[in-house]
């Protein structure tokens, strides 16, 4: 068993919660209210700056010029990937940016960034792709999941997001992070292992607790 393949496993009980939330099911099936969308993609948009910040430190923390390499090109895909689709979605729900940039993060928004941040100026490369691969590798599982929902990928409203996130060069980007988890990893001792592990599975749980916060609207 690889080591991402342990990860994965010690976080499976929580990936199925994940898949089978009624956000995210309410997306599969077109049914999610737009009031709690708008809620999730204010706060995902806040987050992923964070998310970016923790690429970051990688690059920071690199000591090779390849690895350095690696996590730039991450912090490249957030910034200027995956935030153009929020842009397209506030764009049509009417949100400007200067009123994202004016919102207040929820508490398990902050929580789960300060959580990787602290993560990341602790540790070293190992420890910075075990907490960013929990909200990639998810919302990859998540994306193929809803696009084999007839008719999901297509959706007016939620399509987007669904081919977003079901697209290959979205899972290609995924399988590079799981790569370089595997040989970040590679001779570390058992208890790494397990520290991975922990950071791994409280990632996933700090998923799932963002998708009830956009289900409750917290704030």
């Amino acid at each position: 068993m690889t080591v991402s393949q342990r990860l994965r496993q010690a976080a499976g009980p929580i990936w199925e919660q994940c898949l089978t939330h009624p956000f995210v099911t309410g997306i599969g099936d077109g049914t999610l209210p737009a009031e709690k969308f708008r809620h999730f993609m204010l706060q995902d948009y806040l987050y992923l700056f964070d998310y970016a910040r923790v690429f970051a430190l990688g690059v920071v923390k690199s000591r090779d010029a390849a690895l350095m390499r690696a996590f730039a090109k991450n912090v490249d895909a957030v910034l200027g990937g995956e935030m153009n689709i929020h842009r397209a979605y506030m764009e049509r729900l009417g949100i400007s940016e200067e009123q994202v940039l004016a919102a207040r993060p929820a508490l398990d928004n902050l929580s789960y960034t300060h959580y990787m941040l602290s993560v990341a100026e602790r540790g070293g490369p190992m420890e910075i792709t075990a907490s960013i691969l929990a909200c990639s590798w998810s919302y990859a599982e998540i994306g193929q999941a809803l696009a084999l929902r007839p008719g999901a990928a297509e959706h007016p409203f939620y399509g987007e997001w669904i081919r977003g996130y079901a697209s290959e060069g979205y899972a290609a980007a995924n399988r590079e992070l799981i790569g370089l988890m595997d040989r970040l990893a590679a001779g570390a001792s058992e208890g790494q292992l397990a520290y991975l592990a922990e950071i791994f599975v409280n990632c996933s749980r700090y998923e799932l607790a963002f998708w009830d916060m956009a289900w409750e609207l917290r704030t």
